[in-house]
């Protein structure tokens, strides 16, 4: 088995918010949602590797305080890149928790709508 998608709430009509962050910031590849689904609104988003992050619409959204989507790049270069990159997007990205994790290293960002991600960098075989 594998991950297909995590889904995240967000507020309606933002999706060009999503955009910013999820295919600008993170460098993830918009998909086409189906016809039917595309009218509740919401922008879907895939990884390199073939995981989505699928963003739908909830009124009032209310994102969780610890759940949230994991997304692993493949060098400390990609790591230190995205970071950046989010931040001159105006994400306030969190490095403090970098080093306190054996195996990876890491920072968390929230997006538009308040929903944490982290990007991990796994540093062991």
């Amino acid at each position: 088995m594998r991950i297909h998608h995590v889904q995240v709430g967000m507020r309606a009509d933002h999706e060009d918010e999503a955009r910013t962050f999820y295919a600008d910031g993170l460098g993830l590849s918009e998909v086409p949602k189906p016809a039917e689904l595309a009218k509740r609104g919401g922008a879907w988003f895939r990884s390199p590797g073939g995981a989505e992050i699928h963003l739908g619409v909830e009124d009032p959204h209310r994102p969780q305080a610890k759940a949230h989507p994991a997304l692993a790049v493949e060098t400390e270069a990609d790591l230190e890149a995205t970071g950046a990159r989010l931040t001159r997007l105006g994400f306030d990205v969190d490095w403090s928790q970098r080093h306190n994790a054996d195996g990876f290293q890491r920072f968390h960002v929230r997006d538009p709508f308040g929903n944490r991600v982290e990007i991990v960098w796994p540093t062991a075989d």
